[in-house]
């Protein structure tokens, strides 16, 4: 299976998000560090999370970084985060 299709799926599992963007560049990354050519290195994802109300940002991203543990030991090397509840996002 896809990394971004393991992303997309443990964070609608574990935070059931009104909305998810998972983002691939790791085609923006070659040649840096922790790239591979293989690709599926580099991320961004914006979630948007009733979850996350009355958490900090780093809270917020530790519940990320918890789900996708997995992902980040085996292949994902950088995973940038956009992390919101439906206020902050005005949805």
């Amino acid at each position: 299976m896809e990394y971004a299709t393991r992303i997309r799926e443990k964070l609608t599992a574990g935070l059931a998000p009104v909305r998810l963007e998972v983002v691939d560049d790791s085609g923006r990354h070659a040649g840096h560090a922790g790239a591979d050519a293989a690709g599926e290195t580099h991320f961004h994802v914006t979630i948007v999370s009733d979850a996350f109300t009355g958490k900090s940002r780093v809270e917020r991203q530790r519940i990320v970084y918890t789900l996708l543990a997995d992902e980040l030991r085996e292949r994902v090397h950088a995973l940038g985060l956009t992390t919101q509840t439906p206020g902050e996002a005005g949805t």
